[in-house]
């Protein structure tokens, strides 16, 4: 007879599940994809070889021979006959590809949808963007990853830029099926009718491996609980990628209670990033984390754009989220949580893998004044030059500065040592501000009016198109009533 999962599994099963806000899915066959060229042979093998279905959604599908490429598949399948729908983000592609760029496909009769361009009526709605990389293929084989749909990831031999670091899976069994879901919430957040009008295959189960397929949306947060929760569960190694780390006091305190504990907490980021303000904001959180114990690399290869954690060897996490608020609360991400060792255990391999191209980064004591300051443990190599990003992480940078100053203001936390710097620069910004606004009011004067205008506008639009809503509803109510 089969024996019962003890009782604290069970009790580790209810709260991951309640945390991601996903269930768990047994069945599944997962295969780990590195790097772009690696994404998109596979990517583009699964197009072509769709028969009924195709349903790409990406933060980024830039105008380059790339893009053109999946295009120019996409098209072709369609023609064919295949449906094909596909989901980008305003912001992503704003000055990467246009209307222009999607005609072809269009006129083969796929459809292509822009998530949240800006419209009156919200004046703030912009700011949710769309920054999941999915794509489901016939609802068999699904990927998720941290890859763009850009050239600029295999990057520039040329310019002796070498490729980006990034992580992907392709995924087969019931997570594809979830996968297929969150594109569908997507599809219709933009505006669409349900895309999915093939027949769902009926054996799904053709693996062993089982994982959360976890597809969040703004201000559901459930990246961030599930982060959190395995931080404070973590009982030998925590070993986490990100690309655009931006650590907010609660995930810090809970990595550094980690690392207390004994924990072997490592944290791999860039050592050069398309972003040099989030590049800065992040190296200005080292030594809380280093104080703590916790181990700092920095990649010195190109851009470092995986997002990856790895636990105990027994849990692993791949997908779209970074560790910052920007990912946490505000974006469409999705991510896959697997719960199966020999996952795990080819994740921490690679961990190891790329740390072999990477410096520690150390505290060492200063020679004149008191207190450390953070350096290389080794001489690094050149840092190669960047050809370009991934175009709206730099939101993310004013979220340390906008913790920082939240905790000055409010005084409900201690500050840390290595917060003085953003006060200090937040302290002369003001200060210069000041001085313009003295000697040059019009300087000051006009972008307020310019934003003040912005807000009066979409907020009447908004008021008005409310008032219409409800006057409509209040002729249905008298119409009902006169039945």
């Amino acid at each position: 007879m089969p024996t019962s999962p003890p009782p604290h599994r069970l009790l580790a099963e209810q709260a991951l599940s309640r945390a991601a806000g996903a269930p768990l899915l047994g069945g599944n066959k997962v295969e780990l994809l590195i790097d772009a060229e690696q994404h998109f042979g596979a990517w583009l093998a699964a197009i072509r070889g769709a028969q009924q279905r195709v349903l790409l959604e990406n933060y980024i599908v830039r105008d380059d021979e790339v893009g053109r490429a999946f295009r120019d598949a996409l098209a072709e399948r369609a023609r064919s006959g295949v449906q094909v729908a596909v989901i980008v983000d305003w912001l992503g592609c704003l000055g990467q590809s246009g209307s222009a760029f999607w005609k072809p496909l269009r006129e083969a009769g796929g459809e292509v949808r822009v998530f949240n361009p800006p419209q009156f009526g919200q004046a703030l709605g912009w700011m949710s963007r769309d920054h999941r990389k999915q794509l489901v293929v016939d609802g068999r084989v699904g990927f998720l990853s941290g890859v763009c749909i850009s050239g600029k990831w295999l990057g520039d031999p040329s310019r002796h830029v070498p490729p980006w670091r990034d992580t992907g899976l392709a995924l087969r069994g019931p997570a594809v099926l979830e996968l297929e879901a969150a594109f569908a919430d997507s599809w219709i957040a933009a505006g669409g009718a349900h895309p999915i009008y093939a027949p769902v295959p009926a054996d799904t189960e053709i693996g062993n491996v089982a994982l959360r397929v976890i597809a969040t949306q703004p201000a559901t947060a459930g990246m961030y609980r599930l982060d959190q929760l395995i931080a404070a569960m973590a009982r030998h190694s925590l070993w986490l990628t990100d690309a655009y780390f931006v650590g907010v006091a609660p995930y810090v305190q809970a990595l550094s209670a980690a690392a207390r504990d004994g924990v072997d907490v490592r944290l791999l980021v860039p050592g050069s990033s398309d972003i040099p303000l989030v590049a800065s904001l992040s190296r200005s959180g080292y030594r809380p984390l280093l104080k703590a114990g916790i181990r700092v690399f920095e990649w010195n290869g190109s851009m470092l754009h995986a997002k990856t954690a790895v636990a105990d060897a027994q849990w692993a996490r791949v997908g779209s989220s970074n560790l910052n608020l920007a990912s946490w609360l505000n974006n469409r991400e999705i991510d896959v949580a697997i719960e199966d060792a020999g996952f795990a255990s080819q994740l921490a391999a690679q961990y190891e893998k790329d740390l072999e191209n990477a410096t520690e980064i150390v505290l060492a004591r200063r020679r004149y004044r008191r207190g450390e300051r953070v350096r290389s443990s080794e001489a690094r190599p050149p840092q190669p030059r960047h050809v370009g990003g991934s175009s709206s992480r730099a939101a993310a940078g004013a979220l340390r500065i906008a913790n920082t100053m939240g905790a000055a203001l409010t005084d409900r936390r201690v500050l840390g040592d290595t917060e003085t710097g953003t006060l200090l620069s937040v302290t002369l910004l003001f200060a210069a501000l000041t001085v313009i606004a003295v000697l040059w009011p019009a300087v000051i004067a006009w972008p307020l009016a310019v934003i003040a205008a912005w807000f009066a506008i979409n907020t009447g639009v908004r008021a008005w198109r409310w008032r219409k809503r409800h006057a409509r509803r209040l002729r249905e109510m008298r119409e009902y009533d006169d039945m």
